[in-house]
């Protein structure tokens, strides 16, 4: 039995449709997010002061709602950032540099994030 052919080298992280699929699903859930607070903040009455921004993220359900969407904003900007620095970054220790630092950049603003919503 003879092979034709050399066989395929694959390479790569393989992350293609599982990434893709999250980037619909975060982006979806950001979307859906942005159409609840839009119109939270409509159908409020009146000039939107400091309270009634509060107001808006005071009910648990809407704290729990805005944790969801930032842990899916760091996921989305992850996956987006890494796929650029695989594409076009070609020295590795400078990809890994890049990587580290969007991570530990991704970690602070979840952290500033999170306090700032549950300060609410």
């Amino acid at each position: 039995m003879s092979t034709y052919g050399s066989k395929r080298t694959v390479v790569g992280a393989h992350y293609g449709l599982r990434d893709w699929l999250a980037q619909r699903i975060t982006g979806g859930l950001m979307a859906l997010f942005t159409i609840i607070l839009l119109a939270q903040v409509i159908f409020t009455s009146g000039p939107i002061g400091y309270e009634q921004w509060a107001g808006i993220f005071a009910a648990q359900w809407m704290k729990v709602l805005t944790f969801c969407v930032i842990v899916s904003l760091l996921y989305h900007a992850w996956v987006g950032m890494r796929d650029i620095w695989m594409d076009y970054v070609k020295p590795v220790a400078i990809k890994i540099a890049l990587n580290i630092f969007t991570l530990v950049w991704l970690v602070g603003c979840a952290g500033w994030a999170i306090q700032v919503l549950w300060r609410l």
